[in-house]
């Protein structure tokens, strides 16, 4: 017994499975989005076994892309919770056989109150099949188990095909990158999709001057605003440089007589900026490559300034 080549076996089974359901993807398909995407309820998951434990995953992958979901489990449905069922869902059922009796035991309720049904089947000619509105075809030609018994290719399948249906109703939901941030506002996906916007500090926090005042005004500024760094803008609010610490020491080396000079003589020309709906993992990379700890937020568009990230906003996140 070659392990590895059961290893091999297994994926190509499973592997083949889907790619042979590629062709399956048709107007049915569409229909079954519809259905889902004019859902103004939740959609209810039910299956049974494993095919219960796939109906799960499909439901939480449903509800983190902005489409509410709850999974069913159908023996306690029958046992009072089928009452989680209203008018305004949209039932997703999954069955490799088609004549789960638990499963088709709740039809008469979803036909009793005009609900869709959405279903993915190992069997066309089965029961379930026939009392969906729409049903999606995944059967299979075997399990990837020797004695064909243990459900394999068929829950794997089903997975694929879930995942199909969800990724197509965020794409015709217009789901985007900042509605996913927001579902998922911890954990390590929610901290990589974090915007410029939503750590950078604005209005009157932000250390500003003009190219004309007074050194020691700009001094006092950026002392009370304890960022280590002065932004100088014009009358319209353009970047025009930047006075940090270290251009202070540097114009201290030089003999600069601070009570004489102004900003425009002192500051740092042209800074390094980002734009407030970058992501915030762009901007710790500037950061980290030129050794710098505040970056300039600007309007990608206008060039006006919108904010100041400090590199402690991001250690707060634990983005680092």
């Amino acid at each position: 017994m070659n392990i590895i080549e059961i290893g091999k076996k297994v994926l190509e089974i499973e592997a083949k499975a889907i790619h042979t359901a590629i062709s399956r993807i048709d107007s049915d398909f569409e229909k079954a989005v519809g259905f889902l995407y004019n859902t103004k309820g939740r959609i209810v998951t039910t299956g049974m076994g494993k095919s219960g434990l796939i109906a799960r995953k499909i439901s939480a992958t449903l509800t983190s892309t902005g489409t509410p979901s709850v999974y069913l489990h159908p023996s306690e449905a029958l046992h009072g919770d089928i009452g989680i069922i209203n008018s305004n869902d949209a039932v997703l059922a999954l069955s490799t056989s088609g004549e789960t009796d638990e499963v088709l035991r709740l039809l008469n309720y979803i036909k009793r109150i005009g609900i869709p049904l959405i279903s993915l089947v190992g069997n066309i000619k089965s029961t379930l099949a026939r009392e969906s509105d729409v049903y999606i075809d995944c059967s299979i030609e075997k399990e990837a188990c020797p004695i064909g018994l243990v459900p394999s290719t068929s829950t794997t399948l089903s997975l694929a095909i879930g995942d199909a249906l969800s990724i197509a109703l965020m794409e015709k939901k217009g789901f985007s990158e900042e509605d996913f941030r927001f579902f998922h506002p911890g954990g390590s996906i929610g901290k990589k999709l974090m915007k410029v916007k939503h750590l950078m500090h604005s209005g009157d926090e932000l250390p500003i001057a003009h190219e004309k005042d007074f050194m020691t005004d700009v001094i006092g500024i950026i002392n009370e605003k304890k960022f280590g760094i002065g932004i100088i803008v014009d009358d319209d609010f353009l970047v025009k440089g930047v006075i940090t610490d270290g251009d202070l020491r540097r114009n201290l080396l030089k003999r600069i007589d601070f009570s004489n000079a102004n900003a425009g003589q002192c500051m740092t020309r042209n800074p390094l900026s980002i734009g407030e709906n970058n992501l915030a993992v762009e901007a710790l990379k500037i950061m980290e490559d030129h050794s710098i700890t505040s970056l300039v937020v600007v309007d990608s568009m206008s060039k006006q300034l919108r904010g100041l990230l400090h590199l402690h906003d991001l250690w707060r996140t634990e983005m680092i």
